[in-house]
């Protein structure tokens, strides 16, 4: 009897541990299917995120081709404005050092004003720019070249921010160009078209750089320096005269 009692209360022990477990075990279960949840929605975000990245990684990489392209292009029109130019720049430098001129400090170009006699400046005691400038073109107008580029390259010296700075070396390569010394007046030129890009003496210069060019046989030279001209200054005057030399 007593072992009989002792068996029924130790099924009873056993009976309440079996459903302790039972209960753990749900829970266990019901904790588990959570964290399964959780593990699906962390892969679901991993996936997202990993298409995410590669399509920014595509998207980047077309953008780099397409900018590859454009600096491909880009460097194609460079490389062909330097060959459209190079044999231009290449007979400015034979003529420099021909004239032995490699190392000359280039002056500046003017406006054209109405000419007056000079004027001394009462403040300074030296003549205006204005002065010098039409001291100038009277010298010049006398053909007397050498006095005219001294006063042209006084005004250059004295004045260099002068409005006027861009019609003073126009017309000292205009002098150079009177008197017949075309090499020298190409490069005179050249000053005008690189220093003063908005000088209403600009169209003039080059026109009159590409007249140079042809009259010393340079014709290769001259063609390209009247198709600047046109494309820069269409309506221009000087552009007519260089269509019909192209012509």
């Amino acid at each position: 009897m007593l072992v009989a009692c002792a068996s029924k209360q130790d099924l009873n022990v056993v009976e309440y541990d079996v459903r302790k477990l039972k209960t753990e075990s749900e829970t266990i279960k019901s904790q588990t299917a959570v964290s399964y949840a959780d593990v699906q929605q962390v892969r679901e975000d991993i996936l997202r995120l990993q298409g995410s990245i590669e399509e920014i990684s595509h998207k980047a990489s077309e953008t780099a081709r397409s900018n590859d392209k454009s600096f491909s292009r880009l460097a194609t029109e460079d490389s062909l404005l330097v060959h459209q130019f190079g044999d231009l720049d290449s007979r400015l430098l034979k003529i420099e050092q021909y004239l032995g001129l490699g190392k000359e400090e280039v002056s500046s170009p003017p406006l054209l004003p109405d000419q007056k006699s000079p004027v001394k400046d009462t403040v300074a005691g030296t003549l205006t720019d204005a002065a010098l400038l039409n001291g100038g073109m009277e010298k010049l107008g006398k053909n007397n070249y050498a006095e005219a580029r001294e006063s042209f390259g006084l005004l250059l010296k004295n004045y260099p921010k002068s409005d006027l700075a861009d019609d003073a070396q126009f017309f000292i390569a205009e002098s150079y160009f009177n008197e017949k010394w075309y090499e020298k007046a190409i490069l005179e030129y050249q000053v005008v078209i690189s220093k003063y890009a908005k000088s209403n003496k600009r169209s003039a210069a080059l026109y009159k750089q590409a007249r140079s060019f042809e009259i010393i046989g340079d014709l290769a030279s001259a063609k390209a320096r009247y198709k600047d001209l046109v494309n820069a200054y269409p309506a221009s005057f000087e552009a007519g005269l260089a269509k019909k030399k192209l012509r």
